[in-house]
């Protein structure tokens, strides 16, 4: 059971507006906020450097709570300053040549495909993309069929920016188990909406952010990278943090994941993400995966009772952000149209997913991405709004 009022308590802005925003930054609990003042409050007392040495268990203790979050250990953390980073320095750190190839989905993020294409255009590997299968999830049969010696790389993303879709992670983390091949996995989406077990999954290496669904600070990530991966790879980038100079003409590379970090971070942030995650284990993320797509279940099904509505969410059982258009109405208007109501929603634009957009023809899509601490009332809400827009629409005589 989760107790709504007293998670809407630890939650002040919900009183005054229903915020469906999630999937972009969502509310924080008053404990992260509390946390993140204290140390700030600390900083101007002391000084940034005693503040680290006084809370330095607090700090390391964040690792504790990603691994926990993650069923994997400490020393496979890495604390980065957003999900971008923490893929980058996973990715980067993996070599490739002539002829390697690199495996993704359909669906996948615009950050991590450009990366791709630098990485193609330097080195002569290529980028394949893996079909999807009817219900618009990867293919994993698709996917067995195109392994062979030269894929070097499974990179997707698990729960994609621009709606509901949830891949088969753990399905694609079977090929890459059984195959020897490295495992990239894009959670941002995923991470806070539902349960995440890297030894279930099966990913070599998982790539989040604070900010999204673990309600986080904002300029927060991680990097969660398998152990025996780990010890092969040398990060892109490195200082005296990651890598110690141990003589003049010698450094030594860290032999946990921190490995990836660098010496200076924003320690407020850090202990706020800590903050976020216990209170999110708190809950129990079973719970809260349950209570996600209980609500997304109920918007789309209001949605699918207005004329002029269209849902765009793919997959067999898409998860907590709810994509749609409404014909005649470009999605950034219906987005200020919610949020001079009080319902704050956001937009999805075919270049964060454009490989998606180009085969579905997608336009911008309206994203609403609801959490554990809305109410029904909020959905019903957002969606008696939508309902008022579609009879001017038509009574204008508009069309698609």
């Amino acid at each position: 059971m989760i107790d709504i009022d007293q998670i809407r308590a630890d939650t002040p802005a919900v009183s005054r507006l229903a915020y469906l925003h999630n999937a972009g930054a969502a509310l924080m609990p008053a404990a992260v906020v509390t946390t993140m003042k204290q140390h700030i409050d600390l900083e101007s007392e002391i000084g940034g450097y005693a503040a680290a040495d006084r809370e330095s268990d607090r700090l390391d203790a964040v690792y504790g709570s990603v691994a926990r979050l993650l069923n994997a250990a400490p020393d496979e953390i890495a604390l980065t300053e957003n999900a971008t980073v923490a893929w980058q320095m996973a990715f980067y750190a993996l070599p490739f040549s002539a002829g390697d190839r690199i495996l993704t989905a359909e669906a996948e993020y615009a950050a991590n495909y450009v990366a791709f294409l630098q990485v193609a255009r330097r080195t002569g590997a290529v980028i394949e993309i893996v079909p999807s299968d009817r219900s618009g999830e990867l293919d994993v049969a698709a996917l067995e069929r195109m392994i062979d010696e030269r894929v070097k790389l499974i990179a997707i993303t698990w729960v994609p920016t621009n709606g509901g879709l949830v891949n088969p992670a753990a399905a694609v983390g079977k090929i890459a188990r059984a195959h020897g091949i490295p495992y990239l996995l894009d959670a941002c989406q995923a991470v806070g909406q539902m349960l995440v077990d890297v030894e279930a999954i099966g990913c070599d290496m998982l790539s989040a952010t604070g900010r999204k669904f673990l309600r986080g600070p904002r300029g927060t990530g991680f990097l969660y990278v398998r152990r025996p991966l780990l010890q092969q790879l040398e990060p892109p980038m490195i200082d005296h943090f990651a890598a110690p100079w141990v003589s003049r003409n010698q450094y030594q590379l860290r032999d946990d994941a921190r490995r990836f970090e660098t010496w200076e971070n924003n320690y407020a942030a850090r202990l706020g993400l800590g903050a976020a995650i216990d209170y999110a284990l708190s809950i129990g993320l079973g719970p809260i995966e349950q209570r996600c797509r209980l609500l997304a279940g109920r918007l789309r099904s209001g949605l699918a009772t207005i004329s002029g509505v269209k849902i765009r969410d793919l997959g067999r059982t898409p998860g907590a952000i709810v994509s749609f258009t409404m014909e005649g109405r470009e999605a950034d208007t219906i987005v200020s149209s919610a949020a001079a109501a009080g319902i704050t929603i956001g937009a999805s634009h075919p270049s964060s997913t454009r490989i998606d957009a180009e085969v579905r023809a997608l336009p911008a899509v309206v994203r609403a991405s609801p959490h554990y601490y809305n109410t029904e009332a909020e959905i019903d809400r957002l969606i008696a709004h939508l309902a008022g827009l579609a009879p001017r629409l038509h009574g204008a005589g508009s069309t698609a």
